[in-house]
């Protein structure tokens, strides 16, 4: 098959490194891609939200399978799109996309169908908001109603913070014409759990467990991800089953009443304390950091699931995993998640060896007259798997140590609430 991946961040990367060792394979694009995913395949510097442009680069190429990374595609239609033009492709339809696009919707459908996680009020507008929040007692949790690449949301200790939040969403700040999402706030250890659906049947991947602050110990402003590390020892076999049955099933049967069957990969936040679980948020495709984890994780053929995926047979696959822990660390440029210079010179990665037990995976990065520049926020994503999850983070941390980046940082205690244990 040719194979066409959408997007341009380590996830991608992941991605590509995983359908790179698919039987199924025959030659391998992508759209946009960066630096390091020429590794895999051949990249193609087209405009994601252009979908005719796709198309046409679809037929030129004889693409038979397009897998979508990023969220915005997806909540934008392009599964919708392709599957008008016969073009297999791997992900939710639009209406379906809902569960991530829009906070309220998917606060909504748990409301409706009894499916644990925090209370919360929705408000258009700024006067009701505040009359709410003057009412409320502290932590709270402000988000804002679409998709804000994981920093729409605020944990506001005090009204005065809370009010910043709610200014900070109708004011635009993360996107035009938001509405406001209000929670109760949930106390507990966060997880994430990922299953692949065709719809009506579904398998479970994998948990895992990021870090979203940017300090050390969890403090700072949240970011797209600064590590993770699979599997989460909270989500224990007992939580599981609570979730599979509190949460995804009811969600798939939920989507299905509504004419929206969801296909693809669902992705559950969660917040557990005292061996239960209840839904933070939903994601609709591969979390990033995560994403990188679980493709280094995976054992099976990744295209054939997403093939029984979109043929609606995903209970004839039958996956497997490797059994060793596998962790992430992400190099971000200083200054990240606030302002930050792009430009930088990376030296040293030409030494570092890749394998299929340590990768790093390159997040934004380009290529400019034989050197890698730093190109973003995040820009690397160094992984390993190994017997132990300390043994693959001392693997980690002794290779980010040969990589010679003076604009570079990196959080040095990933994993520590898993070791701790």
């Amino acid at each position: 098959m040719n194979i066409l991946v959408i997007g341009s961040g380590a996830r991608e990367h992941s991605l590509c490194f995983s359908i790179s060792q698919s039987s199924q394979l025959k030659k391998l694009y992508a759209i946009p891609g960066n630096f390091g995913i020429t590794e895999f395949a051949e990249c193609h510097n087209l405009d994601i939200a252009d979908f005719d442009n796709i198309h046409s680069f679809s037929i030129e190429k004889k693409i038979d399978l397009i897998v979508v990374g990023p969220e915005i595609p997806l909540v934008n239609g392009i599964v919708d799109y392709f599957n008008k033009k016969n073009i297999k492709i791997f992900g939710p339809q639009e209406s379906a996309a809902q569960l991530e696009g829009s906070k309220s919707f998917m606060k909504d459908l748990c409301r409706e169908y009894n499916i644990p996680t925090a209370g919360y009020e929705k408000f258009d507008n700024f006067k009701d908001a505040i009359e709410f929040l003057e009412s409320q007692s502290y932590p709270i949790v402000v988000k804002a109603d679409g998709l804000a690449a994981g920093k729409g949301v605020t944990i506001a200790e005090n009204f005065e913070s809370a009010n910043d939040a709610v200014k900070d969403i109708f004011n635009n700040k993360f996107g035009e014409k938001m509405n406001v999402v209000i929670e109760e706030f949930m106390s507990g250890e966060e997880a994430s759990y990922f299953v692949c659906t065709d719809g009506l049947e579904f398998i479970s991947l994998l948990s895992a467990q990021d870090h979203k602050r940017i300090g050390e110990n969890d403090t700072g402003p949240n970011t797209g991800g600064m590590g993770a590390y699979s599997p989460a020892p909270i989500f224990t076999n007992e939580v599981k089953k609570q979730v599979d049955d509190e949460i995804i099933k009811p969600t798939i049967q939920a989507m299905n009443d509504k004419g929206m069957p969801f296909k693809g990969i669902l992705y559950a936040g969660l917040m557990i304390k005292d061996g239960t679980a209840k839904l933070v948020e939903y994601n609709i495709r591969f979390g990033d950091p995560e994403c990188q984890v679980l493709m280094m994780s995976m054992k099976s053929d990744i295209v054939e699931m997403m093939l029984k995926s979109i043929e609606g047979s995903i209970d004839d696959f039958k996956i497997e995993w490797f059994e060793e822990s596998c962790a992430t660390v992400v190099m971000s440029t200083n200054g990240y998640p606030g302002s930050f210079k792009k430009g930088s010179i990376i030296n040293n990665l030409d030494n570092i060896n890749n394998d299929s037990d340590f990768h790093i995976f390159h997040a934004a990065t380009k290529g400019s007259n034989g050197v890698v520049l730093a190109n973003g926020g995040r820009v690397l994503s160094v992984t390993a798997k190994n017997k132990s999850l300390q043994a693959a983070l001392n693997k980690i941390y002794i290779e980010i140590e040969k990589i010679d980046w003076s604009e570079g940082y990196y959080r040095k205690d990933i994993g520590y609430r898993a070791l701790s244990k």
